[in-house]
């Protein structure tokens, strides 16, 4: 395995590039290929058979493209398909359920944890089935927000609807007085300003976002497969690609204010043969 392949990274949509920045931030000197499966979005609603089917065939078209590790940015897919689908292959993958409960476990003080999510990955229980895995002392709470994504994908961070129905959501969360919150879907992390405003300073929000690309960091350099531009001065920037399995013009749009950059070089795939 070349360490100058790149890294794969596959969500339902566009959720996944909060994942895609934390990665560009973190590690820049590597490639990425994205790919977003907005011709079948939400996964959140489908049958596990359905949704094990998608995955896989996510997997396989990074596979196609020989990336060294795969980041499953969807956590309806983390939740429900990758733990019976990763043994399927040689490449390491991993799911942003895991490490988002690893650090709310660490970082939790009076072991009160909130779950904020969609109601695919709330009604999984995956979270809070990790958690419990961890310390099974802990309190955990979950919340399905569902209205949140499509807040966020029409460009209604900073509206006052929003906060309002942040508020009301999250009246729950404060009422059982915990102290840490976490974001358990991709889209989230662009709400985390509001997010934080309600919830006061007493409480900590974890970004599965950030705590992803800190595990791959590690997982990379502990097998050795950081890319090399990484040791250079200046850092090599990574080439990144990105795929979609339908007319990437609103994926263009989203994907700007996700990325906080023009996104190019965006590719139609039929996922549908993978």
């Amino acid at each position: 395995m070349s360490n100058e392949a790149p890294i794969g990274i596959f969500d339902s949509g566009v959720g996944g590039l909060t994942v895609a920045r934390e990665i560009f931030e973190l590690l820049p000197s590597e490639n990425v290929i994205y790919f977003g499966d907005v011709g079948r979005t939400p996964y959140g609603g489908r049958s596990k058979e359905i949704i094990k089917e998608f995955t896989r065939q996510d997997i396989a078209f990074l596979m196609e493209h020989k990336v060294k590790f795969i980041i499953c940015a969807c956590n309806s897919a983390s939740s429900v398909a990758l733990i019976d689908l990763k043994s399927d292959y040689e490449v390491e993958m991993i799911g942003v359920i895991e490490p988002g409960a690893k650090a709310a476990v660490e970082r939790t003080k009076n072991g009160r944890i909130g779950i904020i999510g969609t109601h695919a990955t709330v009604g999984s229980n995956a979270y809070a089935r990790c958690v419990h895995e961890l310390n099974p002392d802990l309190k955990v709470f979950s919340l399905a927000c569902p209205l949140f994504v499509p807040l966020v994908e029409e460009g209604y961070v900073d509206k006052e609807a929003t906060y309002l129905i942040a508020q009301d959501y999250l009246r729950t969360m404060k009422d059982v007085e915990i102290d840490t919150l976490v974001l358990g879907c991709t889209h989230y992390p662009l709400l985390k300003d509001v997010l934080a405003d309600i919830m006061g300073d007493s409480v900590t929000l974890i970004d599965s976002g950030e705590e992803t690309a800190r595990e791959v960091y590690r997982l990379l350099s502990k097998s050795e497969l950081i890319n090399p531009g990484m040791s250079q001065s200046p850092v090599l920037e990574g080439e990144h690609q990105y795929f979609v399995s339908d007319v990437p013009d609103k994926f263009a749009q989203v994907a700007t204010r996700f990325l906080g950059r023009m996104v190019d070089r965006i590719t139609r795939v039929d996922i549908s043969r993978y």
